[in-house]
């Protein structure tokens, strides 16, 4: 009836209440009522959480470092667990090796052969590093320690080569082009169905294409559990 209603008004009174639309919309997305609870954040609490660092450097903190100076940092930070030369200690992380290693059965994922961008080393040490006293390195250590896991790895080849926040997003890693954005909804929609299957659906019966062997999780044939 609304409608109808305004089909037949005169045209200046249709005008009027069109021109009063654009203020009901405004009245209507304008800002919540607050609720109440706590207060605003500060600028500084703000920016003490403000800490991650972007592929393209954004955010990277001002500061400069080199492997020479990073190793015994590592040494005192980070050895403990990593080991001496990047090569963890029980289970903890290997940082460096495995270069070409990706297509083999046991592939080494490391800083050098799998990460692919130098961001990443900088933005996880920086906000969960050294493990048990986070955040307590300043940028110029993280910048050090940074350079010397990327000297391991042999990306970096001058151990005296300074990093700092204009040329540390520069450096490229050897696998920075093995990723790319998932493509599923390209490459896998010819197996999408809206029917859903729930009885019957393998055509063949299920094969083991894989096995989590790298944390020995996956038992052999003979002492695996017998499953009815």
């Amino acid at each position: 009836m609304a409608a109808v209603a305004l089909g037949l008004l005169p045209l200046a009174a249709a005008a009027q209440q069109q021109a009063a639309r654009p203020a009901t919309t405004a009245a209507a997305t304008a800002a919540p009522k607050p609720f109440g609870l706590g207060r605003p954040a500060l600028a500084e609490e703000v920016k003490a959480w403000d800490i991650d660092v972007l592929p393209d450097g954004r955010g990277l903190p001002v500061g400069k470092g080199n492997a020479k100076d990073g190793e015994a940092l590592y040494i005192t930070n980070c050895a403990a667990c990593h080991g001496e030369f990047g090569e963890g200690v029980a289970r903890w992380p290997v940082l460096s090796g495995g270069l070409g290693s990706l297509k083999n059965d046991r592939p080494e994922k490391t800083i050098g052969s799998f990460w692919p961008a130098t961001s990443t080393l900088f933005d996880y040490i920086r906000r969960a590093m050294p493990y048990g006293n986070a955040q307590s390195l300043t940028p110029d250590e993280i910048y050090a320690i940074s350079a010397y896991i990327l000297h391991m790895n042999d990306v970096i080849k001058d151990p005296e080569k300074e990093l700092n926040q204009s040329n540390f997003a520069q450096i490229e890693l050897p696998n920075a082009k093995g990723f790319y954005d998932d493509d599923r909804e390209v490459t896998e929609k010819h197996f999408w169905n809206r029917k859903v299957c729930m009885k019957d659906c393998a055509k063949e019966p299920a094969k083991v294409t894989g096995r989590a062997m790298v944390l020995d999780v996956t038992p052999d044939s003979a002492s695996r559990p017998r499953v009815e």
